[in-house]
């Protein structure tokens, strides 16, 4: 008897401790803080969010320096183009590091003799194709390559540092989305992930999962490289809500958007994509030198040019794209620097999803992931994880879910950001938010302060997310990119990512969920580490010694 009631008392005690801590705790943190909790959404916890008191991690990947107290606090004036306004937005306009030295990825010097061999190389094999033609009586389209150092694509690769792949203000993003639509193609061929198949059906060993891949390397005259994707669907389709996310088709205005929106973020991870209308016969046909990229093209019933993927998977006429009788639309996105002169690593994204029908992942039935993925490295130190966060945030508002992997250049480290490209599977859905690709944020309860308060901002009406978007891609030439359903579904995410911050803050506090990742760079060169700084005042941040881009000085 004795034993039961002791038992009794101890089952009693459990049940008390756990109601008292999942239950009446929150309730009285929530009832001191208001009925609904802390607003993340409003203007006015712009200043809460950006306190001094938050947590203080080592220097970010985001080369932000110093941030407003009170991001809300500057008004610019009504009227004139939003999106003008939000880059003049203290945000947008905070001192940056110089990146000097081992800051940035490339050297000049090391930069021009690489892509100098490549062009000798280039030239011989041009000159051996010529004789072997001329010699089997085939007339060679003669093709002048012009290898300028002040290109805008060398001046991108050059402008690569270890804090995003360019500057805010990089003049070079629009010469080079210039040259990209504008500019001869003088060759083209498969890409690199094309030419490794050699035919198989079985693409897995090099890119999971595989199926659709239609994708082409495109050298322009000034010896620039660009891929191109072509469109496979239009616009006003959406993703069948019965297709599994391994099988969907790639969208060439999904890699557009993907890029005007992770400039929008300040992000800066995606290289640079234009649309443009390629001229499939005198472009492509024409230019390859590769006969198995010929021998694809046929022309359709209705007199279109029409080519069809390598990989066998897909190799049927059904599967082909056509052009109208010649032209088709489709994304360039900016090749980065060669593996050789700059390593990158491809590591599995720990949220990567079962690529089965009916397989399913740990994340996906343990809700404390992540907590065994914090003991793990990278992911116990550093900025990976923040990281990973901001890239969860990202894929979450364009509907991306096929980040199976991540690529990080080599040569900065644990802390290099992470790429964000490969974004074609991305604005599928406008009708559906996948919630699960927040598993990252929901499961980890921390987010960069930085990213956090663009978010906020963005939900402003004076800068609002799908206004900004839709005037940044009325610049890119297959404007309209996205439709408006995709455009206002951008805003519902965004509400979205915030109320997932919010029910974080909700239950383990601001100082826990919002990270601080902005501190004063050192005061030389060989200052050693960045001590954290206090915080400048909004007025401060107005100063024009304060506001301008340290690469400008």
């Amino acid at each position: 008897m004795r034993r039961d009631r002791l038992l009794l008392a101890v089952t009693l005690t459990a049940l008390f401790t756990a109601d008292l801590h999942f239950f009446l705790i929150p309730k009285l943190r929530a009832l001191h803080q208001g009925p609904e909790g802390p607003c993340l959404c409003g203007p006015g916890n712009l200043t809460a969010l950006a306190g001094p008191d938050a947590p203080v991690l080592p220097w970010p990947a985001n080369e932000t320096q110093a941030v407003p107290q009170d991001a809300s606090a500057w008004e610019p004036a009504e009227g004139g183009s939003k999106l003008g306004r939000l880059f003049a937005h203290p945000l947008y306009n905070i001192r940056s590091p110089v990146t000097k030295g081992e800051e940035r990825l490339l050297q000049r010097e090391d930069l021009m003799g690489y892509y100098r061999r490549k062009l000798s190389r280039w030239e011989r094999h041009m000159q051996f194709y010529s004789e072997v033609a001329a010699a089997s009586n085939v007339t060679v389209p003669k093709q002048e390559v012009t290898f300028d150092p002040e290109a805008s694509w060398l001046k991108f690769h050059l402008g690569i540092s270890r804090f995003a792949l360019y500057t805010r203000d990089d003049p070079a993003i629009l010469r080079l989305l210039h040259d990209m639509k504008a500019s001869t193609v003088i060759n083209a061929d498969y890409t690199q992930d094309e030419r490794a198949l050699k035919g198989a059906c079985d693409c897995s060993p090099v890119v999971k999962p595989s199926g659709h891949h239609l994708k082409l390397a495109l050298k322009l005259q000034d010896f620039g490289k660009a891929m191109f994707k072509p469109m496979r669907q239009h616009r006003e389709q959406e993703t069948p809500e019965d297709f599994f996310y391994f099988v969907d088709l790639q969208r060439h205005n999904a890699e557009i958007a993907a890029f005007h929106l992770d400039r929008i973020l300040d992000f800066r991870r995606v290289p640079p994509v234009v649309g443009r209308r390629v001229n499939v016969a005198t472009e492509v046909l024409q230019t390859t030198h590769n006969e198995d990229l010929r021998n694809v093209f046929f022309t359709s019933p209705a007199n279109n040019t029409c080519f069809f993927a390598k990989c066998l998977y897909v190799c049927k006429t059904e599967y082909a794209v056509c052009g109208s009788p010649d032209l088709l639309e489709g994304s360039l996105s900016a090749y980065l620097p060669g593996l050789s002169i700059a390593p990158r690593v491809s590591i599995p994204n720990p949220w990567t999803r079962s690529y089965t029908f009916t397989g399913r992942e740990e994340w996906e039935v343990n809700p404390f992931y992540c907590d065994n993925i914090k003991q793990l490295y990278p992911y116990n130190s550093g900025n990976r994880l923040l990281n990973i966060i901001d890239m969860a945030v990202f894929d979450f508002l364009i509907g991306n879910m096929d980040r199976h992997h991540y690529e990080i250049f080599t040569k900065f480290g644990d802390d290099g950001f992470l790429l964000h490209f490969d974004n074609a599977r991305g604005f599928g859905r406008h009708s559906h938010d996948e919630l699960s690709i927040l598993a990252p944020l929901s499961q980890c309860c921390i987010i960069k302060r930085s990213t956090l308060l663009r978010l906020q901002l963005l939900t402003q009406s004076r800068y609002r997310l799908s206004d900004v978007m839709r005037e940044s891609l009325e610049g890119d030439p297959l404007h309209p990119v996205l439709t408006e359903p995709h455009l206002l579904a951008l805003d519902r995410r965004l509400h979205a990512v915030l109320r997932a911050v919010q029910r974080c803050v909700r239950r383990l506090g601001q100082e826990q969920v919002v990270a601080r990742d902005f501190a004063d760079s050192p005061a030389s060169p060989g200052a050693g580490a960045h001590p954290p700084a206090p915080l400048p005042t909004p007025e401060q941040l107005l100063r024009p010694e304060v506001t301008g881009n340290a690469e400008d000085r």
